[in-house]
């Protein structure tokens, strides 16, 4: 499973605890993604976990890249 964590600081707040994964598809390299030092495949999904807090900006982030969220699960403890 290919993936990457959007982590940040969480405040002590129950939505703060609350992360979700992003399954996305279609992504490519572009220059704004070039700045970061790995690569990723063009094909399959990319699953990428986010706390609640950031969810808007990485929704963002996914279309500016070309990709197309899939599906959002919701991670509970047991994840």
């Amino acid at each position: 499973m290919l993936g990457q964590v959007a982590a940040s600081s969480a405040p002590n707040s129950p939505s703060g605890s609350r992360f979700f994964t992003y399954e996305v598809t279609g992504l490519r390299q572009n220059e704004t993604n070039d700045k970061n030092e790995y690569p990723f495949r063009k094909s399959g999904s990319v699953f990428i976990k986010v706390p609640y807090n950031r969810m808007n900006e990485e929704m963002r982030r996914i279309t500016r890249m070309g990709g197309t969220i899939v599906k959002i699960h919701p991670m509970n403890s047991d994840s």
